[in-house]
C-alpha cells in the first residue's frame, strides 16, 4: 500500500521529531511543535510528510522558496527524512516529488539539495532523481 502524502499539521510535530532524533537532529515536542507553527504560517515554506497508519510517519520534507542574489529564484529541500525501515520503498523518491510538483506551481525552475558528506547513501539517491552534483562545500556556525 503506497504511503499518503499530505501536508504537515501541527499534530505531526511528535512523529518529526522522533524521525529528526533517529537522523541525528534531537529535540523534543515542544521544539518541533514550535517551528512547525512558524514553517507552516510561511507561504515560502512547504512541509509533506508521507505515513499509512493515522500515528506513524514513514517520512517528512520540507522545502523552501528562496530568492538569491547571484542564482535566482530556487526552491531548497531543506530537510527529507525518511524512517529506516521504509527507505528503498519509494517514500523519499514520492517526498521529493510533491515538492517538485510545488516548485513547478511556484513557477520556480531550479530545485537543489544539500546532502551531507557522512551521507553517502543518500547521494546516489538524490542523483537517481536526476539531481547533479555541482559543488563541495564547508558551512560554518556562530552561536549570537
Amino acid at each position: 500500500m503506497p504511503p499518503q502524502l499530505r501536508p504537515a499539521t501541527l499534530a505531526d510535530a511528535p512523529e518529526i521529531a522522533r524521525l529528526s532524533s533517529e537522523l541525528g537532529y534531537p529535540g523534543n515536542e515542544a521544539v518541533f511543535t514550535a517551528r512547525l507553527e512558524s514553517l507552516l504560517n510561511r507561504p515560502y515554506h512547504h512541509v509533506v510528510v508521507a505515513q499509512i497508519e493515522p500515528t506513524t510517519l514513514l517520512g517528512w520534507v520540507a522545502a523552501e522558496r528562496r530568492l538569491i542574489l547571484e542564482s535566482g529564484e530556487i526552491v531548497e529541500i531543506t530537510g527529507l527524512i525518511v524512517d529506516p525501515n521504509s527507505r528503498r520503498a519509494g517514500v523519499g523518491h514520492a517526498l521529493v516529488g510533491v515538492i517538485e510538483q510545488w516548485a513547478a506551481a511556484q513557477c520556480v525552475a531550479s530545485l537543489w539539495v544539500g546532502s551531507n558528506m557522512i551521507r553517502a547513501e543518500s547521494h546516489p539517491f538524490y542523483e537517481k532523481l536526476g539531481f547533479v552534483f555541482t559543488k563541495t562545500q564547508h558551512v560554518y556556525a556562530k552561536v549570537l
